[in-house]
């Protein structure tokens, strides 16, 4: 198991562990994904995974309906997908993605919570190369067997394979996203969720009072309705 299963298990993924913020990021998605391409999943890729990570979430099916009818209302407005870097205090480097519908109001707000906690916000390019940008699948693992479908989907662009407790992990470039996604549906394999990650390609250690600079800055830019997703090259280990 490489870099990439030792990072998963490692991140605390406290933005998931409110399901009310879970459901406003999903419906941000799905409205990205229907304005992109459409409110039918069976030709829209990008939806079809949303709706997986909905559904590993326990979004009712409901909300799901309610939320690309929404999305397909020519009156509902998009949101723009914004990536956000910059330092922490310590030398930590933070990529912060957010969807928003008012670029101003974001930017003004991830620039406070950064100077707030003796961080500050860099410019576009600053950041982001200490990142590598992959994309995950969780799939059923029933009846199949990891080293034969290791085999079968390097050649997809699959990078890093193996089994946890949910299911089976398949890790890959952010680039290989669609060919992996596409042979999985191919081959009939359930996929349970997917997504995006980045991976950081050094981290750092600091101690328990460094940390909890950098947490008190994490926990301010996470509860931000704008943000999806925030990443760091602090080093977490196991509690």
């Amino acid at each position: 198991m490489g870099r990439a299963f030792e990072f998963r298990k490692a991140r605390k993924m406290k933005r998931w562990a409110a399901i009310s913020k879970a459901f406003t990021r999903i419906g941000k998605d799905i409205v990205m994904a229907v304005k992109e391409n459409g409110p039918d999943p069976t030709s829209n890729s990008r939806l079809r995974a949303v709706i997986q990570n909905a559904k590993a979430v326990n979004m009712p099916k409901d909300n799901i309906d309610r939320a690309i009818k929404k999305a397909s209302d020519k009156s509902q407005g998009d949101f723009k997908e914004v990536l956000f870097e910059g330092y922490g205090p310590h030398g930590i480097a933070i990529l912060v993605e957010t969807a928003t519908d008012n670029n101003t109001r974001t930017v003004a707000n991830i620039r406070s919570y950064f100077n707030k906690c003796d961080g500050s916000l860099g410019t576009s390019g600053s950041v982001v190369f200490l990142f590598d940008h992959t994309c995950n699948f969780r799939v059923n693992a029933e009846g199949l067997d990891i080293e034969e479908l290791t085999f079968d989907l390097i050649d997809f662009g699959a990078e890093e394979v193996f089994e946890d407790e949910d299911g089976i992990i398949i890790y890959g470039s952010f680039e290989s996203f669609g060919a992996l996604q596409s042979e999985l549906e191919s081959r009939g394999i359930e996929i349970l969720s997917s997504g995006f990650e980045r991976i950081p390609q050094i981290t750092k250690t600091l101690d328990k009072a460094q940390a909890a600079d950098i947490e008190k800055l994490l926990d301010k830019i996470e509860e931000d309705d704008d943000v999806q997703s925030v990443y760091h090259t602090m080093e977490e280990l196991d509690d």
